[in-house]
């Protein structure tokens, strides 16, 4: 099994093929996505790339363009002086799946 390291939109991860995975939401419209790969683990060798592997390349495609993740609660809060504040946050994500480590 191969697995590799991919950046995508700032972090790295460990992906195999046919994985799927949530990143950060990718721009509208963008259908195939091509990565270069930083590091490659073929069972026993692993290859570590200056920034990338060359001749290695990841294929992936998008699946879903908009998943929203759980909601965060954000409480700012002072005791004694009757002052609290509540803000929520959902993150947007984008699910991918791998194709191809070639």
């Amino acid at each position: 099994m191969v697995k590799a390291v991919v950046k995508v939109g700032g972090k790295q991860y460990l992906v195999t093929e046919k994985e799927t995975l949530l990143v950060d939401r990718l721009q509208e419209g963008i259908k195939e996505l091509t990565l270069d790969a930083m590091l490659v683990i073929d069972g026993d060798k692993t290859t570590v790339g200056t920034p990338t592997v060359k001749g290695i390349s990841v294929t992936a495609t998008v699946v879903e363009d908009l998943v929203k993740g759980d909601k965060i609660r954000v409480i700012r809060y002072k005791s004694k002086k009757r002052v609290h504040k509540e803000n929520g946050h959902r993150q947007q994500y984008s699910r991918i799946q791998i194709g191809s480590i070639k």
